[in-house]
C-alpha cells in the first residue's frame, strides 16, 4: 500500500516516466510515425494528471518540505525550483491548447505551439526530477 510519505518518490517516477513518453514522442513525430506520437503523447498526458493528482494530494496531507541545504547548493536549488515552478504554471494551459489543436486536426498551430510547449515540458519533468532527489535524497531535511 502507499502511504502519503511513498509519494515524492513515486511523484519522480512518474515525472521521468513522463519525460521518457515526451522524447519518445518527438522521435516517433520526426520519423513521421503519427500514430505513435499520437499515443504517446496521449500517455504523457495521462501520466502528467496522475503527478498533478498525487503532487496535489501529497501537499494537502504533508504540507511543505524545507530544503537541508546550505551554501551554494541552495543558490542552485532555489534556481531550479523556481524556474521550474513557473513553468509548471504555464505548462498546463500551453498543453491543453497543444493538444487541442493536434485533436482537432489544426496541425499547422499544433505545430508552431508545440515548438515551445514540448521543450517547457520536458524541462519541467526533468527539473521535478532533480527538485526530488535534491528535496528528499541529497539534502533530506530531518
Amino acid at each position: 500500500m502507499i502511504t502519503v510519505s511513498d509519494l515524492p518518490a513515486l511523484n519522480a517516477t512518474l515525472n521521468g516516466l513522463s519525460a521518457v513518453l515526451l522524447v519518445s514522442a518527438y522521435l516517433a513525430i520526426r520519423r513521421r510515425r503519427v500514430s505513435l506520437h499520437r499515443g504517446l503523447m496521449l500517455s504523457a498526458v495521462g501520466v502528467s494528471i496522475l503527478f498533478l493528482a498525487s503532487y496535489l494530494y501529497y501537499h494537502y496531507h504533508a504540507g511543505t518540505t524545507r530544503f537541508s541545504g546550505t551554501g551554494l547548493v541552495r543558490v542552485v536549488y532555489f534556481a531550479i525550483l523556481i524556474s521550474h515552478t513557473i513553468l509548471a504554471m504555464a505548462i498546463v494551459p500551453l498543453v491543453i491548447v497543444t493538444l487541442t489543436f493536434a485533436l482537432r486536426e489544426r496541425f499547422v498551430k499544433h505545430r508552431r505551439i508545440a515548438r515551445v510547449t514540448y521543450p517547457t515540458w520536458l524541462y519541467v519533468s526533468v527539473t521535478g526530477i532533480l527538485v526530488y532527489l535534491m528535496l528528499y535524497q541529497w539534502f533530506p531535511s530531518g
